[in-house]
């Protein structure tokens, strides 16, 4: 047998374990000042690209897609070579994964803060990105494939089955749930509406922690756990079993993200019943990854490696076991839209993606650097200071949930709400941010000593150089399965084979939930009251997107009586036919808004942007100054009327042609309204004399942005007309 020596390419590795870290400290950097925000709101008072609302997406992405996507690229690109004994097919796809991803994330790190935004929960990347994403993408998974067809070794190894069906999934979910129509190099709406919006988001988004954030790390799983054990994994029948049932069922699970909400209770249902089952195959991969470690418990003490390997492993395990009991209905009720959700996604994103991170750098760079780590002390000091963060921010955060849950449903015993002010409910909470801020605080201060632990070993190290290998060549073998071959094993050695079945698996569900909500012309009941928005409410929409207030306010109110008794009427799924994109939200830091429409004055709603302690005290929103001073930008308009026609809005041609008066007129009257406000008119006629007496310019108050976002909200949900009180059905018990 003939045996080939080459080289594995290690120097693609080391740029992306670089940008890993350096990443993954910039994205907690941001979540620490957001956790700051709500203990002083008005800390970057004033400048609008610091501002919560736009910097929680950036958050978001700079974590999942930076931190974590680096993570996965620099964890596959080592394991793929050395499992399938191959050099990766091409180094100038290498590199450009590399440099197209790192290019992606700094023009996210511009334009997010700038308020170019999508809105869509991990997907807020404007269309131009995500067109850049899908084509870094599909390098990616080209390079993974030619390597698998150019391997030496036969047999597929369990890490690189979840490598296909993270390429393949990913993918699908991006392009579906992506698709646009531009109005211009920055700006789109989502060709879905609603209903469908939502649904399409959901699956993409409860996949894209499915896909991005948990199949990935289950193959890096496979492959350094055992590493760092030097033993093999426990069961390979487990392996089978726990890969084929999770691709499968977890697609199925994103509507649980939408219960009690406007989506059809089939699609609600469905959601359930597949969440439930992802119990099995989560929790069989846990038992796996644990159980490999038999027989290596002795070295768990002292190795620093191994303890991050295991509180990952355990916090994937509570993670994937919550989710599950987060599905079931009567528990939904009580955590969505709390702060029980931020603990659970937290205890999934710090626990088993940082820790599974952690461990996988601090056992690659000394092999990359041919040393040994400068400090195993340091090593364990980071392990002892991120457990004890995620500790103190996930347990004051499950306590906050259950609070806000608690208040939000209680009644006095005249039916009243208890607690019918929801600051009540946010400032009984306060306490538990700080310990969330606390917990941060020590997460990132653990993040830096592995910074300075990394830097000393690499200094110690040698250069990064190519690692020389050899293999026999891979002789060809009968396409046919023999009689003895195990028909999983006859697939392990047919990539093509595996990846279609892969993409077969992950097909089925999105296409029992998505389809029918496309197609089926009584999917969304019309409801004759409900209009499209006005220019100037589609003009104000677009400012609610670019803030960022989805990120706080829900509208969504859920068929509960606390709920109908807080906000008004419950939601109709036909009063969302227009919301391109839809902007239900998922969590209530301030309250729900889709009913605020005529509940306030004008006047309130200015002072409440200007200073929101004023009209709300305890508040913990900041202020949007920047919303009272800004000219809107009307040169768009008639665009966004036309895409939204294109789009299936029923605007005619002559509402199209006569935008800038009709947004004039309401402007207008808003303007009229203010001057009800005494303090309004005495200050907007000062400002109105100080600028003709300097020559400057000034904006009419029916100009600027704020009167634009005052038309939405004084829109938001007064589109139902309700006939009689046998309409509102109310849920037993909520």
């Amino acid at each position: 047998m003939q045996t080939e020596q080459f080289y594995y390419d290690n120097k693609i590795v080391k740029k992306f374990v670089n940008a890993t870290i350096f990443w993954g400290i910039v994205g907690m950097t941001v979540g620490l000042l957001l956790a700051f925000m709500f203990l002083f709101p008005n800390v970057t008072d004033g400048i609008s690209w610091l501002s919560f609302g736009r910097l929680r997406p950036l958050h978001t992405n700079a974590v999942i897609f930076a931190f974590v996507g680096n993570a996965i690229f620099a964890g596959v690109y080592y394991s793929s070579q050395r499992l399938l004994k191959a050099r990766m097919w091409k180094d100038w796809l290498s590199n450009l994964n590399y440099w197209g991803w790192q290019a992606i994330i700094v023009g996210a790190a511009i334009t997010l803060p700038l308020g170019y935004t999508t809105s869509k929960e991990y997907a807020e990347l404007e269309w131009p990105f995500d067109i850049a994403i899908a084509i870094i993408w599909v390098a990616f998974g080209a390079n993974l494939i030619g390597t698998i067809l150019k391997r030496r070794q036969r047999h597929l190894y369990v890490a690189i089955w979840f490598y296909l069906a993270t390429f393949v999934t990913v993918a699908v979910l991006h392009i579906i749930n992506s698709v646009e129509l531009p109005i211009s190099i920055l700006k789109s709406y989502s060709v879905y509406a609603g209903v469908q919006d939502a649904l399409v988001q959901w699956w993409y988004g409860h996949n894209a922690v499915a896909f991005f954030l948990t199949t990935p790390f289950l193959g890096l799983m496979y492959y350094f756990v055992p590493k760092a054990a030097n033993r093999p994994v426990y069961s390979y029948k487990l392996s089978i079993v726990h890969f084929w049932s999770l691709i499968f069922i977890y697609i199925w699970a994103g509507p649980h993200h939408l219960l009690y909400s406007a989506l059809p209770d089939w699609a609600q249902n469905l959601g359930v019943a597949f969440s439930i089952m992802l119990i099995a195959p989560s929790w069989g991969g846990m038992i796996n990854g644990l159980l490999t470690l038999r027989g290596a418990w002795d070295k768990v003490r002292t190795d620093p490696v191994l303890k991050f390997m295991v509180v990952a492993i355990t916090c994937y395990g509570m993670a994937t076991f919550e989710g599950p009991l987060l599905s079931l209905k009567n528990v939904n009720a009580i955590a969505h839209y709390s702060d029980w959700i931020i603990a659970h996604v937290h205890v999934g994103a710090l626990g088993w993606n940082g820790f599974l991170t952690f461990g996988m750098i601090y056992w690659l760079v000394p092999r990359l650097f041919k040393t040994s780590l400068w400090s195993i002390k340091l090593a364990n000091v980071h392990f002892w200071v991120g457990t004890l963060g995620i500790i103190m921010y996930a347990l004051p955060m499950y306590v906050a949930g259950f609070v806000q849950a608690s208040m939000w449903k209680q009644f006095n015993p005249d039916g009243t709400l208890m607690y019918g002010n929801f600051l009540e409910t946010l400032n009984e909470i306060v306490p538990m941010y700080w310990m969330r801020a606390i917990g941060g605080t020590l997460y990132i201060l653990g993040a830096f000593v592995m910074l300075y632990n990394v830097v000393r070993t690499v200094r110690q190290g040698g250069e990064v150089t190519d690692e020389l290998a050899e293999a026999e060549s891979l002789q060809r073998v009968t396409r046919k399965r023999t009689a003895k071959e195990g028909y999983h094993t006859w697939l392990e050695r047919r990539p093509v084979k595996l990846t279609i079945f892969a993409t077969i698996a992950i097909l089925i569900g999105g296409m029992v939930q998505i389809i029918p909500s496309l197609i089926v012309d009584d999917y969304v009941p019309i409801i004759s009251t409900v209009k499209p928005y006005t220019p100037l409410e589609l003009e104000g929409r677009d400012l609610y997107i670019r803030e960022g207030c989805v990120s706080c306010h829900s509208q969504m109110i859920r068929p509960f009586r606390s709920e109908v008794e807080r906000y008004g009427d419950y939601s109709r799924s036909g009063e969302y036919v227009y919301d391109h994109p839809f902007l239900w939200g998922s969590k209530r830091t301030g309250p729900d808004l889709f009913r605020v429409g005529g509940k306030y004055s004008d006047n309130w709603h200015l002072n409440h942007f200007y200073d929101p302690q004023s009209t709300s005290s305890g508040s913990i929103m900041p202020s949007y100054k920047w919303l009272i001073n800004s000219k809107l930008d009307k040169s768009q308009t008639e665009d966004k009327m036309e895409a939204m026609m294109t789009l299936g809005v029923p605007y005619s041609l002559d509402e199209v042609e006569r935008a800038q008066e009709w947004m004039a007129e309401q402007g207008a009257q808003i303007e009229k309204n203010l001057y009800a406000d005494p303090d309004f008119v005495k200050t907007y006629e000062a400002d109105k004399k100080y600028a003709a007496e300097n020559g400057e310019d000034f904006v009419e108050m029916r100009n600027r942005e704020v009167v634009a976002l005052i038309a939405y909200l004084q829109r938001l949900g007064t589109d139902l007309k309700i006939k009689s009180p046998d309409e509102v059905t109310l849920t037993k018990n909520q």
